[in-house]
Parts: structure tokens; C-alpha cells; sequence
């Protein structure tokens, strides 16, 4: 049998080494590649949210038509092949931006249970007028156009009066409208949209008495509901949800 030599002996051994290293080193970098990744990701996401924040004060300020995909890169501070990366168009951009807006309006209009019902009211419509002045622009365009501009504005407006229904719902205790009370609310809710249009047409008028207008339209609309209900047990319902919020 051949002896095996100092310098064959290292290298065995070193060459076992390093097997031995390769074996564990992924064992040990598995979690530093998974932070840096959960790292990337975040990097993407905060930048996305940051351009569509830019969209909204885009698009609060000036027209569909006026902004191209030049400014928007421009205005983020990036090159438009990586506003590409998160958008693969204009169109798509504005698409996004008005979801994330109308999630947001969303969050600002939830009825507050804390508050008596009729405050609760109030504070919503408050939340939404002083949101439609502070984008007089945005909203006027979306909800004049912005289903000309995209289809998919149209089902986004209506996940939105879908979102504003169920509130009401849940305030009123009831699971299901009946086809009268849906009917009440749903023309409730497209009365904001346009007393709110035509506010922003019309600045003269003071936000508090559009507010007291709306309060009122949706108090009388829902008495007649309740009258015209055929079963008579939603006004049972709406007075056990009244009487235990007021307790």
C-alpha cells in the first residue's frame, strides 16, 4: 500500500473541507437570502404605494389627458421603464390609483359606532364632502368620465356604493335588504355622488347645509322604506337596532 504524502494529505483534507463547507453554507445563508428577499419585496411594495400617491396628487391637480407617462416618471424621480415595472400602462396606473382612493374614502367614511346614529351619519357625510373638496379635481373627472376613460372605473364606483350599502346595513341590523330598502339606499347614495358634483359646481352653497340636506334626504327616504316595507318586519328590525344602540 503507497503512504500517502503530507502534501496529499492536505489537500485531502482540504478538499473534505470544503465538501464538508458547501454541504452547510446554504444551511446558513438560507436565511440571510430570505430576509433579503422579504427586503426587495418591501422596497417594491413602498415604492408602488409611493407612486400611487403621486397619482392621486397627479390626478387631483390636473386631467387624465394632460399627464403622460413622461411626467409621471418625471415627477417620481425614476425612469419610465421602471414606472413600466409596476404599471404596464397609463391607463392601468389611473385604474389603481382610483382603487386605492376609493379604499381610502372608504376607511373615512366608516360609520364611527361610538357615536348615536344620526352623529354617525353626519360624520360620514362630513368625511366624505371634506374629502370631494380636497379633490375637487380627481373626483369630478372620475365620476363624470372616468368610465371613459376605463371600464374598470365602473366596477370599482360600484364595489364602492356595494362597501357604503353594507355600512348602512350593519347599522341598521339587517343582513339582506329588501328590495324596497335597497332601492332607498342605493338612490341615497347616488344622491351624494351628485349633490356632491354639483357642490363642486356650485361652491356657494355651505358645506353644512348640503350635509344637513343629505342627512335629511336619507332620514326621509328611509321612513317611507320602513312604511312601504310589505312584511312590516323591517321596521321591527330597524326599532330593535335603534332601541339598543340608544340604551
Amino acid at each position: 500500500m503507497r503512504a500517502v504524502t503530507n502534501s496529499e494529505s492536505g489537500h485531502l483534507t482540504r478538499r473534505g473541507a470544503g465538501k464538508a463547507g458547501s454541504g452547510r453554507a446554504p444551511k446558513a445563508a438560507a436565511p440571510a437570502r430570505k430576509a433579503a428577499a422579504r427586503r426587495v419585496r418591501l422596497q417594491v411594495d413602498e415604492r408602488r404605494v409611493k407612486l400611487i400617491e403621486l397619482g392621486i396628487d397627479l390626478f387631483s391637480t390636473r386631467s387624465y389627458e394632460d399627464i403622460s407617462i413622461d411626467d409621471v416618471a418625471a415627477a417620481a424621480g425614476i425612469s419610465k421603464g421602471l414606472l413600466y415595472h409596476y404599471f404596464r400602462s397609463k391607463q392601468e396606473f389611473y385604474v389603481e390609483t382610483i382603487r386605492t382612493a376609493s379604499l381610502h374614502l372608504r376607511r373615512l367614511t366608516q360609520p364611527d359606532r361610538k357615536l348615536p346614529p344620526v352623529e354617525r351619519l353626519r360624520a360620514a357625510i362630513d368625511a366624505h364632502l371634506e374629502y370631494v373638496r380636497e379633490h375637487s379635481r380627481a373626483y369630478a373627472a372620475i365620476y363624470r368620465n372616468g368610465v371613459a376613460v376605463a371600464a374598470a372605473v365602473g366596477d370599482i364606483l360600484e364595489d364602492h356604493r356595494e362597501a357604503v350599502m353594507r355600512y348602512f346595513l350593519q347599522n341598521l341590523g339587517i343582513k339582506k335588504a329588501p328590495p324596497v330598502l335597497r332601492a332607498a339606499l342605493r338612490g341615497w347614495i347616488l344622491m351624494v355622488e351628485a349633490a356632491s358634483l354639483d357642490w363642486l359646481a356650485h361652491p356657494e352653497l355651505q358645506r353644512e347645509d348640503l350635509r344637513e340636506l343629505l342627512v335629511a334626504a336619507y332620514a326621509a327616504m328611509l321612513a317611507k322604506a320602513l312604511e312601504l316595507d310589505p312584511r312590516g318586519g323591517l321596521m321591527a328590525k330597524v326599532m330593535r337596532s335603534v332601541r339598543s344602540e340608544s340604551a
